[in-house]
């Protein structure tokens, strides 16, 4: 599970198998007992929560929403 980076408590990673075929770019996002996924593309939006209340996740959506360049960076350097 390669991280991308971590914030606020909240590491933002993928899994190194994300499929076959490949699932487009995303994020996953854990703190303690909760994870998220968030699509990058066409928009960042939310792929599915499992325990972030909605405060939180709209936090997320925004971090993000602001690293998304990095994200896809990182995703196209680990799966080439």
């Amino acid at each position: 599970m390669p991280s991308v980076f971590h914030y606020r408590g909240f590491r933002f990673f993928f899994y190194s198998n994300e499929g076959m075929p490949r699932e487009p770019v995303h994020i996953h996002v854990a703190s303690g007992d909760s994870e998220a996924k968030f699509w990058l593309q066409p928009e960042v939006k939310v792929a599915y929560n499992d325990g972030y209340d909605a405060r939180v996740l709209r936090e997320l959506l925004e971090v993000v929403h602001v690293n998304q360049e990095r994200i896809g960076r990182a995703w196209n350097e680990f799966f080439g």
